[in-house]
């Protein structure tokens, strides 16, 4: 919720979640889709077994429960676990394998 130009704050509730339509068994919640940069958290519940995905801006994750393999096409796995963060460009192309309970908080721009 925008609370005043340009600052927004959200609470997270389990009604606040919405299903991802593109990813079967994820959630995500955004907080701020304004001038250019997005950012929100997503879930994973349930192993969606290997997940493409490419940014199509600079993507910042911070991963806040469970971790994530990220194989990145022609390049390195990362391996992740609370607390760690990495950086996407934008056209990167991966493919995720979360270990659940999964969730982050990511910002595009």
């Amino acid at each position: 919720m925008q609370v005043h130009p340009g600052v927004f704050v959200s609470n997270v509730t389990p009604q606040d979640w919405d299903d991802d339509p593109e990813v079967p068994g994820s959630q995500f919640h955004v907080l701020v889709d304004s001038a250019g940069v997005q950012a929100g958290l997503t879930r994973f519940l349930q192993d969606p077994g290997p997940t493409p995905w490419t940014p199509e801006v600079r993507e910042v994750v911070v991963i806040l429960e469970g971790s994530v393999r990220i194989e990145i096409a022609g390049g390195p796995t990362l391996a992740l676990g609370v607390g760690d963060m990495a950086t996407l460009a934008a056209g990167t192309e991966t493919t995720w394998h979360v270990t659940t309970p999964f969730k982050e908080v990511w910002f595009l721009a």
